[in-house]
């Protein structure tokens, strides 16, 4: 099934659309959460580290975790967490520790520093509900509608790669 094979009466072509778009504005809505932070950051001179790496930050608050954990709790998206971890360390935004259990694994929690740009982010954050609220936009059940939608979606590709293998 493929957008050329269905007609615009098919219902199968409103919903291939309405897929495909739903795809397209998650990839931008993530660019542009990327871009938002960076702006925040710029505008209060935090000028060494990056709007990914403060998201990861953000995510993983006051959590303890292995790098592995990073992508499987959905803390870290990007391919190159290794990079991000290793810059976070040296700049002094994370403490990295061996893992007692597996010695090959490392642990890494924020250290005040990183707390501090947790809190910007987090505080961006809250002002946007803020003006979203005033805005009408973010009460009754909009975000938890789109929150549903999305978990459902989520749900069916974790499906999907799973059959793969």
């Amino acid at each position: 099934m493929t957008l050329q094979n269905l007609t615009r009466d098919d219902p199968a072509h409103d919903a291939l659309e309405a897929y495909l778009e739903s795809l397209a504005l998650v990839e931008r809505l993530h660019r542009l959460l990327l871009d938002v932070i960076k702006d925040e950051f710029e505008r209060l001179g935090i000028i060494d580290i990056n709007a990914v790496q403060a998201l990861l930050l953000f995510n993983i608050g006051e959590n303890e975790v292995t790098a592995g954990e990073l992508k499987s709790r959905g803390y870290y998206q990007g391919s190159n967490v290794s990079y991000n971890l290793k810059k976070l360390v040296d700049t002094g935004y994370m403490h990295h520790k061996r893992c007692n259990v597996d010695r090959r694994a490392v642990r890494v929690r924020l250290t005040a520093q990183g707390r501090r740009i947790r809190t910007v982010v987090a505080t961006l954050f809250e002002r946007h509900v803020t003006v979203l609220r005033g805005r009408g936009l973010a009460g009754g059940t909009g975000f938890e509608d789109v929150n549903r939608s999305l978990r459902r979606l989520e749900r069916f590709w974790a499906e999907q790669i799973r059959y793969i293998y």
